[in-house]
């Protein structure tokens, strides 16, 4: 195959995240945004050492799989890619995906190890507790739109206003805010959309964020301080009227008002000037009150991460079998969940964790929770390692999508633990680590893929790992 070339063929899988692997009379190929089984027409920009990767061009049979969606934005936003399948196929994509890349690294060991069915999302639907919507136009000098990028686009933006993976609030607030912004543009005002190549206009994004099961909402508006010809604060106290009149289940505790002059695409704060009410908001886990403020880090899906804590906490105990007075690193901690959830049963948790305001908020949180064997260290796992005295017992991963820094796993690994427990983000880094474990004397006892974002390519994986000498 050559670039350029258009070629068809059957989408015979699809790979971890999103790589349709596709049999065609060329060869092979992969192409994102397909589905199995499907018959696709695809235009080859790159190939290489004999393999080739294609753009989708059309889909010229639907595959058997499939059913009409329950999203009318389905295909246009970029979010969901199997929201055209039953939810039980999806289940067993994430599940072969994490199967496949483990399955060449853990064919090596010679030790039994138990790959478990994969959990489903309690909650395939309206699960999200955090949403980050853009500002911009669904085409070229089209209306103004708010909701998510387009699929492969960068700069086009769908206005999802029925999206199916938030609850209704979320859609009311979406489509509040949109309308008074399109309205207040008629009128004359200059509140364009921030252009990402011009790097000019006025907004950026709608942050929302409610918890699950406290049903409280914090909410910012994110704009640049390009305000020439917009009279702000009037502005900002008309759209927040706007916001307090709906008719929502949850309860709105707190909106904000964020200036970022960055000119990257991200969600980030110059300057947050609370406007209304107060700038955290409370979420419950596992019987554990969580204090979260606007950018601090927590589960995106409540009711899965329940799950997969829970799943975490019964691999622990069958490592811990009864014993006592352990010691429990828990690295890359967050906001301390995993910990809390651990202090119960154990002498105590030291958590590491680079982001200082989650450092500050897990601890806030376990004082909350009146826990008070956990202590929290805010700075990189390579260097904090080198300065804790006590020794762990049992050693908690929740790292990045990138996995563990390679010399951080190796200081991991000297100390010589008999159990560790990695929870995943991102399968094809925790192969990679895994290899680094095998040949350090450990071996995978037990896996599992957990589904906290249906719909999407995302799966969280957790492993039980285990000195082989023990």
């Amino acid at each position: 195959m050559k670039k350029g070339q258009v070629v068809e063929g059957f989408v015979t899988r699809i790979d971890f995240p999103n790589k349709g692997i596709v049999a065609c009379e060329e060869g092979t190929c992969v192409v994102k945004n397909a589905i199995p089984r499907q018959k696709v027409r695809a235009a080859i920009n790159k190939a290489r050492k004999g393999k080739a990767e294609g753009r989708l061009l059309e889909v010229l049979e639907t595959s058997p799989l499939e059913q009409e969606s329950p999203c009318p934005h389905f295909g246009q936003c970029g979010s969901c890619i199997y929201l055209s399948l039953p939810y039980e196929e999806t289940l067993k994509i994430k599940e072969e995906q994490v199967r496949r890349l483990l399955a060449p690294v853990l064919s090596r060991q010679q030790e039994d190890w138990h790959y478990e069915s994969a959990k489903a999302n309690p909650a395939v639907f309206g699960y999200r507790n955090k949403m980050e919507f853009t500002f911009g136009d669904e085409m070229k000098d089209g209306p103004l739109a708010l909701g998510m990028h387009k699929r492969g686009s960068f700069y086009d933006i769908v206005s999802v206003k029925d999206c199916q993976i938030v609850d209704e609030d979320y859609r009311k607030i979406l489509a509040c805010t949109l309308q008074f912004f399109q309205e207040k543009k008629e009128e004359g005002l200059a509140v364009n959309f921030y252009h990402r190549l011009r790097h000019d206009g006025y907004l950026r994004h709608l942050l929302v964020r409610k918890a699950a099961r406290t049903g409280e909402i914090l909410m910012a508006l994110v704009t640049t301080t390009q305000t020439e010809g917009i009279p702000e604060t009037k502005l900002l106290k008309a759209w927040q009227e706007q916001l307090l009149q709906l008719p929502l289940q949850g309860g709105i505790v707190g909106i904000m008002h964020v200036k970022n002059d960055s000119q990257a695409d991200v969600v980030q704060s110059d300057e947050t000037v609370l406007l209304r009410g107060r700038d955290y908001f409370y979420e419950e886990l596992l019987g554990l009150k969580f204090k979260i403020s606007l950018f601090s880090f927590f589960q995106t899906n409540s009711f899965s991460a329940e799950l997969l804590y829970n799943t975490a906490r019964e691999f622990i105990q069958e490592a811990l079998e009864a014993k006592e007075g352990q010691i429990v690193y828990d690295l890359y901690s967050g906001t301390g969940t995993i910990a809390q959830m651990l202090s119960p049963v154990v002498k105590k948790v030291i958590g590491v964790e680079i982001v200082e305001e989650a450092v500050v908020a897990a601890r806030e949180n376990a004082a909350l929770n009146s826990l008070h064997n956990c202590e929290f260290i805010a700075g990189d796992v390579l260097k904090v390692l080198d300065t804790i005295t006590e020794r762990p017992d049992l050693i908690v991963l929740d790292p990045p999508r990138d996995g563990v820094h390679p010399k951080a796993l190796l200081k991991i690994i000297g100390y010589g633990v008999e159990n560790i427990l990695y929870i995943s983000c991102k399968p094809t880094s925790l192969a990679r680590d895994l290899e680094v474990f095998l040949d350090n004397g450990y071996a995978v006892r037990r896996c599992v893929a957990v589904d906290q974002f249906s719909w999407t390519g995302h799966v969280e994986t957790v492993v039980l790992i285990q000195r082989k000498d023990t």
